[in-house]
């Protein structure tokens, strides 16, 4: 019965999308929304885009078995990113009238920052949607009692996701996101108040989080400890910045004001309502500890699953797996679009110039379903790896390569191109090193990246300025002054 109900939600779901795709006619509407959304819609496709699988499964895993030190990432850091983008970048960007993020690299430094940035973007997104889709195959593994295998439901949750976001793109995406952030919240607030209630009230789950150590945030006095707490924090809050998928949640505004205030609230109640999953996981310790404990050592991430389907009735058992569901395909949907619309107008029309707007939309519809199947070839080669970790290790690529150009080109006028590309080989670069040599142990490979990216930065745009006034005969600070 319970499966039924998500199959029909499925198609619910698939019905919205369809509806709001009759409004795609040309790119931009296809890609942001023909910039007409209001404020509402951004914080909703903001918020719902944010709050994925690792949100339900993945930090509440990591949140009781390290407590709050362990989810800086995220939610902390994640949260953060939309308020930064909100505050320091939407209104900028907004300006500038893009349709992606890379049309920004081309504009500053031209063509070859364009597609190495596009590149490095791209890849991300396979860690992301990834860990969306291993959250749908075991959604459907679990609720047929094993009938279904993990790999087989990953198929039908990515078939599902495509069946509205091929045709509809971002317009599908925040319609749908719209009506899953209400069943999200309104399902996961309800299950929270039930278990408070079976596990003898939120204040017996609050202490027994207290008793636990669970609130600690801060790490311990070392070097050591603070360098890893401050390079997780700034994995998400600052990789996730240059991503296609929060630009075009700005760009689908429809005034300044809407695309800088919607990221900013969206990211505030993202970061409040990531709480809720944590509880839930903190009161399964009072309502089943031994099952809680074997699972702790097995796999946490089913903790949560777990105490749904064994220790409560039916109707919760429905709101949870609609929640959940919600918050995976909202994510899913707008992580399969953002790459696809990268490729088509940054790397595509490098090799095909553009012809007419109608094809155009056929290439990024295409290019959304071959993403698709590589995402989920990759998913199911990646089957075992944790959500938690998928997402986690996605940002670290446009940290340490795509962050530095696009802040020094909005706020340092006298960055260049040359600067931008050794920004971006230096951050690549150092990354790598770091990560396979022994010094990861001691210093984080992506601090280190995204140190190396803004010393390239600065001496690749500085440098060839300097030579050329030594040739000149003049001093750069005299020049400079």
């Amino acid at each position: 019965m319970l499966l039924t109900l998500v199959f029909v939600y499925l198609l619910a779901t698939i019905a919205v999308g369809l509806w709001a795709a009759r409004r795609v006619k040309t790119t931009a509407d296809f890609a942001v929304a023909g910039k007409n959304l209001p404020l509402i819609m951004i914080v909703t496709t903001t918020f719902a885009t944010w709050f994925g699988s690792e949100t339900v499964m993945g930090i509440p895993a990591k949140f009781v078995q390290g407590g709050l030190n362990g989810v800086v990432e995220d939610p902390f850091g994640a949260g953060f990113c939309l308020i930064l983008v909100g505050v320091f970048f939407a209104a900028k960007l907004y300006k500038m009238d893009l349709l992606t993020i890379s049309d920004y690299y081309r504009e500053r430094y031209g063509r070859v920052v364009e597609v190495g940035c596009s590149l490095i973007i791209m890849l991300s997104y396979l860690g992301w949607v990834s860990a969306q889709v291993t959250a749908l195959g075991l959604v459907f593994h679990l609720l047929s009692g094993g009938a279904i295998s993990v790999s087989m439901g990953m198929v039908i949750g990515v078939v599902s996701i495509l069946a509205y976001t091929l045709f509809g793109g971002m317009w599908s995406v925040a319609v749908t996101d719209f009506v899953q952030m209400i069943i999200l919240v309104a399902g996961l607030a309800i299950l929270a108040v039930f278990a408070g209630q079976m596990a003898g009230g939120a204040d017996k789950v609050i202490d027994l989080a207290v008793s636990r150590d669970l609130f600690k945030f801060w790490p311990e006095p070392s070097l050591h400890d603070m360098l890893f707490f401050f390079a997780a924090a700034i994995t998400m809050m600052l990789g996730s910045i240059p991503q296609q998928d929060v630009f075009q949640r700005v760009m689908s505004a429809h005034s300044v004001s809407a695309a800088t205030k919607g990221p900013v609230i969206g990211g505030t109640l993202y970061i409040l309502f990531a709480f809720v999953p944590m509880f839930l996981v903190a009161s399964a310790l009072i309502i089943m500890p031994e099952q809680t404990q074997a699972l702790l050592a097995d796999d946490p991430q089913k903790i949560l699953p777990t105490l749904v389907m064994e220790k409560m009735p039916f109707v919760m058992q429905v709101l949870f797996f609609g929640a959940l569901l919600s918050a995976i395909k909202s994510t899913a949907s707008a992580t399969l679009l953002a790459p696809s619309v990268t490729f088509t107008e940054n790397i595509w029309r490098q090799f095909v110039p553009r012809t007419s707007d109608r094809q155009e939309l056929l290439t990024m519809r295409i290019t959304v379903l071959v993403f698709s199947a590589c995402v989920l070839a990759y998913s199911i080669a990646m089957e075992g790896t944790s959500i938690y970790e998928l997402v986690s290790g996605a940002y670290q690529v446009p940290l340490v390569g795509a962050f530095v150009p696009l802040v020094f080109g909005l706020y340092w006028k006298r960055a260049s191109t040359q600067g931008a590309i050794a920004a971006v080989i230096a951050g690549i670069g150092t990354w790598l090193a770091v990560m396979y040599m022994p010094w990861a142990e001691v210093f984080p490979a992506q601090l280190a990246g995204v140190l190396a990216s803004m010393a390239g930065m600065v001496v690749g745009s500085l440098a060839p300025q300097w030579i050329a006034n030594r040739h000149a005969g003049h001093h750069p600070l005299v020049r400079s002054a």
